[in-house]
């Protein structure tokens, strides 16, 4: 990467301080290019989303290279979140600027880090949650990959959809990742995936957990850190149905 896409990557990590800054390079005509792209996150300060019609057009401009996003006063070092979504991204080359307020007062740079896909899985409990990326959904997928060897598939969701008057993203999706409806009464084993409705508008299933046996559910709430919980009370009172993997009975 030459100096004058570092210099176009810290310009734009400047310029939107205190917010997280996002990017892309492009390769277009043998010659790379930066790409600002716009930050959509609610909490921009704390992450990013990138626009998807900016990312279209940096697509529309050449191969993308590489990804690119600052920490404003914190390390150059990616979150699990930020692996996770390496993983998922399907991009060679991810890229972190930090910054932050340096002791004559003004805002620089601190350190660049590049980093790549390595297979990297979240440890099960103590992730933070990023919907979309390490939510529900990704933990039961999680699970799935490292207690049974199953790639669960994976599926847009965007941001409250279950507020949205027409989504229902687990009860339109379970089949094709593998599973059976076995029922709200079904007796629960290990592995089954419990689907629950939380204030839902739209009053369809709107969070999951794995049941791991002896009453402990394996989940991961909306600004929580996943984790294990005694199944009961408040949980079973929502739960809406019980799934159950059988592709791998077939």
């Amino acid at each position: 990467m030459n100096e004058q896409i570092r210099t176009a990557i810290a310009n734009h990590a400047l310029a939107e301080y205190p917010r997280e800054c996002c990017g892309l390079v492009v390769l277009r005509a043998g010659r790379e290019l930066y790409v600002p792209c716009r930050n959509t996150a609610t909490r921009a300060g704390d992450d990013f989303v990138m626009a998807p019609e900016d990312y279209a057009h940096a697509e529309e401009l050449g191969s993308i290279v590489a990804v690119v996003h600052s920490h404003p006063g914190a390390p150059a070092r990616p979150s699990g979140a930020d692996r996770a979504m390496c993983e998922q991204s399907g991009v060679d080359k991810w890229v972190i600027v930090s910054l932050g307020v340096q002791g004559d007062g003004a805002i620089a740079l601190d350190d660049w880090f590049e980093f790549g896909p390595a297979g990297y899985i979240a440890p099960l409990i103590g992730r933070q949650f990023v919907h979309g990326v390490h939510d529900c959904y990704d933990l039961i997928r999680s699970y799935y990959q490292l207690e049974r060897g199953v790639a669960l598939p994976d599926f847009e969701r965007p941001d409250n959809w279950w507020d949205d008057g027409i989504s229902n993203l687990y009860l339109d999706n379970f089949e094709q990742a593998g599973f059976a409806d076995m029922g709200q009464s079904a007796a629960l084993e290990v592995g089954d995936v419990l689907l629950m409705q939380i204030r839902s508008k739209n009053g369809v299933p709107n969070h999951a957990g794995v049941y791991l046996g002896d009453n402990v559910l394996l989940h991961h709430m909306h600004g929580q850190l996943s984790g294990r919980t005694v199944w009961g009370g408040m949980w079973a009172h929502s739960m809406r149905t019980v799934l159950r993997y059988k592709r791998e009975q077939a």
